[in-house]
């Protein structure tokens, strides 16, 4: 990516935003372009600014997290953006249906300023998890209130190999990882991960987590 990373705070709390402003606008290579209260502020600001990620509270007044995150995730032109939801492990039945809706990654409210800034770059970059700890956790709960669908049905596009590569994404490993346990070259284990992007239609890392969990290739309390 080119010029700097472009983040929208959405949060119906001003103390929230501010901090959150004041750690990130501190930062060389991000810059935040906007700020929302609500949901419907949200997609109007996202729609004007076209951010490169978007800090997006759940619950919010005047159209929530979840809903602002669908109606962002479906308009042209946003593609580029990622949605990170800010949440708590309280909130594990949301942020199911905000995956669902298309977020691309977490954070826990509570999380250290370095955790955040990492958080905005590594979404920007659209590549790998965030909150690697936090969000295994979350995601071992949310899989219990996710849907499951037939593994065959689901990976039937998919070659062995890439099963393989998909179940080591489910377990949060990155493309260096994966590469060390297939015994396969860096640049080819990102080939695979793309590829595999690509038959399921994922617009992210975290949209393949999920789907390992839904096809049952991962299950709560897996050990990596």
């Amino acid at each position: 990516m080119t010029g700097p990373v472009r983040v929208l705070l959405a949060d119906d709390q001003a103390l929230v935003r501010a901090g959150f402003r004041a750690l990130l606008d501190a930062q060389p290579g991000i810059e935040v372009v906007g700020e929302a209260a609500t949901g419907r502020e949200a997609v109007d600001a996202a729609r004007r600014t076209r951010p490169d990620v978007l800090l997006m509270d759940i619950r919010m007044p005047d159209g929530d997290g979840l809903w602002a995150t669908a109606q962002i995730v479906g308009t042209a032109g946003l593609e580029h953006c990622h949605v990170v939801v800010v949440t708590t492990f309280e909130l594990d039945e949301y942020v199911a249906e905000a995956v669902r809706a298309g977020a691309s990654g977490f954070l826990v409210k509570d999380t250290e300023p370095a955790e955040l800034i990492r958080a905005v770059r590594v979404a920007a970059a659209g590549d790998a998890l965030l909150s690697p700890g936090p969000t295994r956790r979350l995601l071992e709960r949310v899989a219990r209130g996710l849907r499951r669908a037939p593994a065959s049905d689901r990976l039937s596009p998919l070659t062995e190999r890439e099963r393989e590569v998909l179940t080591l994404v489910g377990q949060g490993l990155t493309n260096d990882e994966i590469a060390a346990r297939l015994f396969l070259s860096p640049l080819t284990a990102k080939t695979h991960v793309s590829r595999v992007m690509g038959k399921l239609d994922a617009r992210d890392r975290v949209q393949l987590v999920v789907t390992a969990y839904e096809t049952g290739l991962v299950s709560p309390g897996w050990q990596g």
